[in-house]
C-alpha cells in the first residue's frame, strides 16, 4: 500500500544539485503566470546566484520519496529578504512559487509555506512573511488566504530594467 502523499514529502532547503530543476520550474511559473518567456541561461545564473550566497535568500524544494526511486522535487519557493526599520527585524518575502502540475491540491505548498513561518517565527530577526501574487490569479490567491495570509493595503510598483528593456549585462557575482 502507498503512503499518502504527506508522508512521504519532505521540504528541505535546495542545494546547489537543484539548479536546473529550480530554473525549470521558475521558467514554467513565469510563462503561466505571466505569460513570460525567460531567458534560460540567465535564470540559471540568477538561480545560482541564490544558492551560492545565502545573503541573497534561499529557495527550498519539496520532494516526494517514493519506494525504490530517486526522490522527485515536485514545488518550490524562494525567500528574499527586506529590512524593515519600523520594526528593527527583516520580512521574508516568498517568491518563485510553483508546484508541478501534477502535484497541485495535495498540500504542497501548504507544507512549503508551514515550512517558512515556523522557521521565521523561531527567528528573532524575522518580523513575517510577505509575498506578491499577479492581480488576475485568483487562484493563487485563495491558496494564500487559506494558508492565513491577508491582502495589504499596498501596491507594488517597480521599474524593472531587465524585462522591460531588454537584457542587460549580467551583474559579476
Amino acid at each position: 500500500m502507498t503512503k499518502p502523499l504527506l508522508d512521504r514529502l519532505i521540504v528541505r532547503h535546495a542545494r546547489p544539485e537543484d539548479v536546473d530543476v529550480i530554473a525549470s520550474f521558475s521558467a514554467a511559473m513565469a510563462l503561466e503566470t505571466e505569460g513570460r518567456i525567460l531567458d534560460r541561461d540567465r535564470l540559471r545564473l540568477g538561480t545560482l546566484a541564490v544558492l551560492q550566497a545565502p545573503e541573497r535568500g534561499f529557495f527550498i524544494v519539496a520532494e516526494v520519496r517514493q519506494e525504490g526511486a530517486q526522490p522527485v522535487i515536485v514545488g518550490q519557493l524562494l525567500v528574499t529578504y527586506e529590512w524593515s526599520d519600523w520594526r528593527n527585524a527583516q520580512f521574508w518575502w516568498i517568491q518563485s512559487v510553483y508546484v508541478d502540475p501534477a502535484w497541485r491540491r495535495q498540500g504542497v505548498y501548504r507544507r512549503m509555506h508551514e515550512t517558512i513561518v515556523s522557521q521565521a517565527r523561531a527567528r528573532k530577526d524575522v518580523c513575517g512573511v510577505r509575498l506578491y501574487v499577479e492581480d488576475g490569479n485568483c487562484a493563487a490567491q485563495t491558496v494564500y488566504q487559506r494558508v492565513g495570509l491577508s491582502r495589504t493595503a499596498y501596491a507594488v510598483f517597480e521599474e524593472d530594467f531587465v524585462l522591460s528593456k531588454g537584457v542587460r549585462a549580467t551583474p559579476a557575482p
